[in-house]
Parts: structure tokens; C-alpha cells; sequence
């Protein structure tokens, strides 16, 4: 089981999980919105639920116990009829619900399912469950879309980053020799002195009241040519090269590519 996260459904929050690729919705949660006793295994108990349940195990899960379902479904409704969730599971090699221990323990069910048990609470319960649930999705492939198109605008950067074009604003400064000999002990600091020309405590010592650190103050360019150069970085440590001439490859890298972004057209619509 992967990260949670939660919907509120007429204030009820919902915890949801990752099961390989597929949302799980928590039943235990939705469970809180429901007046009165009721509990998961009255619902088990039921014969439309039981065949809901096998209905779907038939179309989603291949490994199914078509056996054992036929002893449950003829045994639902009966008042000697008990079922817990685990045993719907182990049972009948059931993926439809998970019940899980630790930190999202409870009882999960995919959303198809989630959204039948659903009624059991109420109909305008399920109506408000199924827009939240959608919501969540809505907002990821946004968040997914916007990704991707990050990504495809910073691959047409890098494709141009050997073109011509320079301006003077905030292209590095070449370093001095002596700059070059200096050991720096920690290599994130190397790469500051490489684009910045300095490092995260001399940034700070002449900027005492700014808020966040050197990065934080970054621009855009500067955050692509410094993803640029930990990527370099960690090629040239493979070779086996010495940090000092590291530093005088990654400065020389540094100036020639943030002249390039500053004439890119892409990343001025980026901006």
C-alpha cells in the first residue's frame, strides 16, 4: 500500500490508498456518516451484496474462487450467515476489498465497489462520495498534465541550449584561479560557486535578512542549468576527475548554457 490521501464527503473525511494501480477507498471512513449501528459485515451479509461482489470479482479478477463463491452465495441472507471482510479475501482469492493493518489499517474497497456500499449510508452520501472522488482524480491529471508539459518545455531548452545567442544578465562570471584551487568539502556548495559564484554561507553573510538560502532566490534559468549541472556533475565524479577540475568544467558549462536560456524563446513562455 502506497501514501494516502483523503476526501471530505458531507464532512466526513475519506482516506484513499494506492493498491499497485488502483485507488482504494476507505470503507471504515465512510462508516463515521452513518446514523445508527451498522457495520461492514451487515453489509457482507447481504445477498445483493454478495452477488454485487462475485459480479465484479468475475469481471476484474481472473483468479477468482468461483467455488467457494457458490457455497457463500447460497448460504447469504441466512441468519447463521457470517462473513468478515478477510475471509472474503483469503477465501476467495478477492481483490475487490482489502482489509489492511498498520498505519491505513481498515477496510478498503475499489471504487466501484466503494461507491455501492455507498447507498447503504445514504443516496445523497454516494452521490456527494462519486463528485469527490472525481474531483481527486480531475485535480491529479491536471497536476500530471502540467508535468508533462514542464517537461517537454525543458527538453526544447536543453535541445537549444548549444545555440548562439547571449545577454549579459545573470550569465556567471568566470572564475578566478584561485577560486578554481580552492577545495570545497561539499559538493553542493561546488555547484553554487560554479553558477553563483559563491557559496550558501557567503550568499547568506552578504544577505543576512533574506529569507530561504541561495536556491531559494534562484531564477528559472538558474534552477534548469543547476539541474543541468548535478546531473554532469555526477558523470564527471564517475570519471574519476578531481573536484578542481570539476568546477572549472561545470563554470565553463554554467556560463554557456544560462547564455543560451536567456535568448530562448521557449523559456520566455515558460515564464
Amino acid at each position: 500500500m502506497n501514501k494516502s490521501k483523503t476526501i471530505t464527503v458531507k464532512g466526513t473525511e475519506i482516506t484513499i490508498i494506492k493498491n499497485g494501480n488502483s485507488d482504494y477507498i476507505s470503507l471504515t471512513d465512510m462508516m463515521k456518516a452513518k446514523d445508527g449501528d451498522f457495520f461492514i459485515s451487515d453489509w457482507l451479509r447481504n445477498r445483493n451484496t454478495v452477488e454485487f461482489l462475485g459480479i465484479w470479482e468475475s469481471i476484474y479478477n481472473p483468479d477468482f474462487n468461483y467455488g467457494e463463491f457458490a457455497i457463500i452465495k447460497s448460504q447469504a441472507g441466512l441468519n447463521s450467515y457470517r462473513i468478515s471482510v478477510k475471509e472474503w479475501q483469503d477465501k476467495k482469492n478477492a481483490i475487490g476489498l482489502k482489509a489492511t493493518a498498520g498505519r491505513y489499517g481498515g477496510t478498503y474497497a475499489h471504487p466501484d465497489i466503494a461507491f455501492e456500499f455507498g447507498m447503504w449510508i445514504s443516496a445523497e452520501f454516494k452521490i456527494y462520495l462519486i463528485k469527490e472522488f472525481q474531483r481527486l482524480k480531475d485535480d491529479e491529471s491536471s497536476r500530471l498534465k502540467l508535468d508533462w508539459n514542464l517537461q517537454r518545455t525543458l527538453a526544447k531548452i536543453n535541445y537549444h541550449i548549444h545555440t548562439d545567442a547571449i545577454k549579459e544578465n545573470l550569465i556567471p562570471k568566470e572564475l578566478s584561479r584561485q577560486q578554481i584551487n580552492f577545495v570545497y568539502a561539499n559538493e553542493a556548495d561546488m555547484l553554487n560557486v560554479a553558477l553563483f559564484g559563491m557559496t550558501a554561507k557567503e550568499w547568506r553573510d552578504a544577505n543576512p535578512k533574506a529569507p530561504g538560502n541561495i536556491r531559494d532566490t534562484a531564477s528559472l534559468e538558474q534552477l534548469v542549468v543547476l539541474s543541468n549541472m548535478e546531473s554532469i556533475n555526477a558523470v564527471l565524479i564517475h570519471q574519476g576527475l578531481q573536484q578542481t577540475s570539476r568546477l572549472k568544467q561545470l563554470n565553463s558549462i554554467a556560463i554557456t548554457q544560462m547564455k543560451s536560456l536567456l535568448n530562448s524563446t521557449s523559456m520566455k513562455k515558460l515564464q
